[in-house]
């Protein structure tokens, strides 16, 4: 702000005008004749009398003097009161300007000083919110752990599978999906919060940049108010003849302002870069929750898929089980029945050797090929097929007994296997599963 201030004195001329000097007066020798004394260079004192006409020469020449003098005085005068007129008016004009230089400095430095103020507070709002983002990361990078974990037990989990279902199937392959994209993620996580502590850095380094740009205009500015204050009227103003100088240290204008607009700039970027950086910060957290969520929901759905599918190979297993079971039971019938069927064969054998023995006994011409003795021959015949067909047949039942009691060994450690998939995809990973963390807790809340 500009202050006027009044002068009591006038101010001083800058250069002191010029005037005419007053002509030199030489006297004029006189009584230089026979009855004067002049020319005696050994006389101390004038012993002769003057002449009248010397001596009103001598009062002429005093006239003159005086009047001459009182000239030069009066015109002296004349200049000095115009001089300190000149003098008093410019010192105050030279004042005012100063002091409207002063104010105008301090527009400056109050309008560098706010905006200082201002970045100061932006960047240190935007330190403070990707502080906060810093910590997301941090919580997001210790709540992939757990996932992590789930996948890789897991995975550990499958391996105690037995044959045949130790098998690299959908379930397995989207395990090792989701184990190597937390992998990525963590990576992308740990990437970015090293960028993230680095601009908080360099935030912090640029605030502390302006705050001292600032506390030096603040301390700038109480000067240059304290010296706008000040009037001729002051009591606490000296002279300080060795301040009017200029430092060699001392900055231009031009350097003045560059100075703070480039602090000011530079600010600005980081701010810009912290405000990129926190919604990029906030994407990647938005879009690793998504992911895993989405990737968590593709295992739960195989996990859920592959446990339909062995429990309907298990239920198929049981049905054949049962199937076979009873086949085994009826297959031992069976041989039961052709044992007994031999066994019912060795009367009818016995009784037709028996004839055929006790008829060879005939006497003579009686010991004749007859109608009955044919007839027993082909009982005998027809028996000992029946016997062997009963054996052979026995034979193959007994063989097909032992290839179901085969089945039904395999058909039980399938059936064992299965349940034994199922407890480890149902019971254990499954289980496990269900302490998967939250998509507002993987986004680093």
């Amino acid at each position: 702000a500009q202050a006027g201030v009044l002068l009591t004195k006038e101010p001083v001329p800058q250069t002191v005008p010029s005037s005419e000097l007053p002509m030199k007066v030489y006297d004029v020798a006189l009584n230089t004749g026979p009855d004067s004394s002049s020319g005696l260079a050994t006389a101390g004192f004038r012993t002769a009398k003057y002449l009248p006409v010397e001596w009103h020469q001598s009062n002429a020449d005093l006239y003159h003097k005086a009047f001459t003098g009182c000239e030069l005085s009066e015109q002296g005068r004349a200049e000095a009161k115009e001089l300190m007129q000149h003098t008093a008016v410019s010192a105050q004009r030279t004042q005012q300007a100063s002091t409207a230089s002063v104010g105008q400095r301090l527009k400056d430095i109050h309008f560098c000083k706010s905006e200082l103020q201002r970045m100061i507070e932006e960047l240190d709002a935007e330190t403070d919110l990707l502080a906060a983002q810093k910590v997301r990361l941090e919580r997001a990078l210790d709540a992939t752990e757990l996932p992590y974990s789930i996948a890789t037990d897991n995975l550990q989990c499958r391996e105690r599978r037995q044959p045949p279902d130790l098998v690299k199937d959908e379930v397995e392959r989207e395990l090792l999906k989701e184990a190597e994209l937390i992998r990525n993620i963590q990576e992308l996580l740990k990437r970015t919060l090293m960028q993230t502590c680095n601009q908080i850095r360099l935030n912090r380094d640029h605030k502390e940049v302006c705050e001292m740009d600032w506390s030096d205009k603040v301390e700038t500015y109480n000067i240059d108010d304290k010296c706008g204050k000040y009037s001729n009227q002051c009591t606490n103003i000296q002279f300080h003849p060795s301040s009017v100088k200029f430092e060699e240290s001392a900055s231009t204008q031009e350097t003045w302002a560059k100075f703070t607009q480039e602090n000011i700039q530079r600010a600005e970027r980081e701010k810009v870069a912290s405000i990129n950086l926190c919604a990029l910060i906030a994407n990647i957290l938005h879009d690793i929750s998504q992911d895993l969520r989405v990737q968590s929901a593709a295992v739960n759905e195989a996990f859920a898929q592959r446990c339909e599918e062995l429990d309907d190979a298990k239920h198929k297993l049981e049905h054949h089980l049962r199937k076979v079971l009873k086949e085994i039971g009826d297959q031992e019938a069976t041989i039961a029945a052709l044992k007994q069927a031999i066994k019912d064969k060795e009367a009818p054998m016995k009784v037709a050797q028996t004839r055929l023995y006790d008829r060879s006994f005939r006497p003579n011409v009686e010991l004749c090929r007859d109608e009955a003795q044919f007839r027993l021959i082909g009982e005998v015949e027809e028996l000992t097929e029946s016997i062997e067909s009963l054996k052979k047949k026995l034979l193959e039942s007994e063989h097909s007994l032992r290839n179901l009691e085969d089945t039904r060994m395999n058909l039980e450690k399938e059936i064992a296997v299965k349940s034994n998939s199922i407890f480890i995809d149902r019971q254990k990973c499954l289980a496990h599963r269900a302490r998967y963390p939250a998509a507002a807790k993987l986004a680093g809340y």
